[in-house]
């Protein structure tokens, strides 16, 4: 006889299921978040394979947002602690209230007069979605602290791989670069060998 709690778990378990059998079905699964291409902003292709032995800060970013004054933190960052081995990339994105709408150089121009970004930009893409970049897609679906797998929630979301490629940390667009929880992540990981 199936129960209540029968039902909740096999409702609880279907998806999983389908998400297991969905990426069963598709090509090899990368072996660390670290193992996709992408663009650099002016249109180039990137492995990411070069961040490899790197603490890699990545943020969905977006230059007409609330959260955008955190371009600041995101520079401040870079110019602590890349010399102690930190990457930090930024992903315009355009899916949350159109946000983001300006060209390659629109965006280069509004960071480099805005906040005097020199971290690496890469090109627009979409993180939510079937049209979803495949390192999104990745990112997105692994289990996480203290933010979980699913979908992104707005502009400024943060995840941190480690120097072994693997993400070990996602934090809420609201939560600051700079927030004391995110340095605790970032040093114990740039502490590692």
């Amino acid at each position: 006889m199936l129960t209540f709690r029968h039902l909740s778990l096999l409702l609880v378990a279907l998806p999983l299921i389908g998400f297991t059998m969905h990426h069963d079905a598709n090509a090899e699964q990368p072996g660390t978040a670290l193992d996709f291409t992408v663009k650099s902003l002016q249109g180039e292709d990137v492995e990411l394979k070069q961040y490899a032995d790197k603490v890699v800060l990545v943020v969905n970013v977006a230059s007409q947002c609330g959260l955008t004054p955190q371009y600041t933190q995101l520079q401040s960052l870079h110019e602590d602690y890349a010399q102690q081995g930190l990457a930090v990339l930024g992903f315009p994105c355009n899916q949350f209230g159109q946000q983001e709408p300006g060209t390659a150089d629109d965006i280069r121009q509004f960071c480099t007069a805005n906040y005097n970004v020199t971290f690496d930009l890469f090109e627009k893409i979409k993180v939510n979605g079937e049209s979803a970049d495949a390192f999104y897609k990745h990112l997105t679906s692994l289990v996480t602290k203290p933010e979980g797998p699913g979908n992104i929630s707005w502009n400024f979301e943060k995840f941190l791989i480690g120097r072994h490629g693997k993400v070990v940390a996602r934090f809420a667009p609201g939560i600051q670069p700079d927030a004391p929880e995110v340095i605790k992540v970032i040093r114990q990981e740039l502490a590692r060998n």
